[in-house]
């Protein structure tokens, strides 16, 4: 099974700039080992579960919760039963058909 999400998360009584406490969920995903995608707007990440993404995205809050009172999330997720490595693989195969135009 794969579980390729795209979320974003930051808290919004913070100001306009607030990469310092996205930086924060950023830490998580190289503590845990998790491949994922850094996008202007959110991050893309893939697990074999739901269960472990709903842990990360509970984690991402976590890192906020202690001093952020107003946290906004918006969570996109595409659950594949069969499949893995899917981040790479939708990617490359836009690229093949790019490539054959």
């Amino acid at each position: 099974m794969s579980a390729l999400v795209e979320f974003a998360m930051f808290p919004t009584d913070k100001g306009e700039s607030v990469s310092a406490y996205v930086s924060r969920i950023m830490k998580i995903f190289k503590e845990e080992g998790i491949e994922h995608q850094l996008t202007p707007m959110g991050t893309i990440f893939e697990c074999d579960t739901v269960e472990e993404a709903t842990r990360v995205i509970n984690l991402a809050y976590s890192v906020l919760e202690p001093d952020c009172n107003r946290v906004y999330t918006n969570i996109k997720m595409d659950i594949r039963k069969g499949r893995s490595g899917r981040m790479k693989q939708k990617i490359a195969s836009i690229q093949k058909h790019l490539s054959e135009s």
